[in-house]
């Protein structure tokens, strides 16, 4: 059950990061957005499933995470304090292990996943050549 676990929070992280990018830290309260990405619906999802079942403590634990996440989303600890919050939910919740792995896309076996969040973001599996800013010229 221990690796269920950590492959649901690893399946689920790049989706956290995406909806509390896109959310901040009000996704646990927000509506599903039509203007955002299916990515960012897809964790804002997760996290209030989370969120739901949990009591008070894990409630308020999780919402700490989440501002934490949303105050610096380039925070590599935010961003694994935020996956901790989720096993430690899917540790103590089979019903909801069961909900997040319906949620989550299927994975076919050595399949990846990629995902770009923020400003000026790019996504590809392999990527030779890519520029983001103002006033690049071609052939330069």
């Amino acid at each position: 059950m221990g690796t269920e676990i950590v492959e649901l929070a690893r399946q689920a992280g790049p989706y956290l990061t995406a909806a509390v990018g896109a959310y901040g830290g009000a996704v646990l309260v927000r509506a599903e957005d039509a203007a955002a990405d299916a990515t960012a619906n897809l964790g804002r999802r997760i996290l209030q499933a989370v969120f739901r079942r949990g009591g008070a403590a894990e409630q308020a634990a999780l919402e700490g995470a989440v501002q934490d996440a949303a105050e610096d989303p380039e925070d590599a600890d935010a961003a694994a304090a935020l996956r901790q919050q989720l096993k430690r939910a899917l540790r103590e919740d089979a019903e909801l292990r069961e909900e997040l792995a319906a949620l989550l896309p299927a994975r076919a076996a050595g399949s990846v996943i990629i995902t770009a969040s923020g400003e000026r973001s790019i996504a590809a599996h392999t990527i030779t050549t890519a520029i983001t800013g103002d006033g690049h010229r071609s052939g330069e």
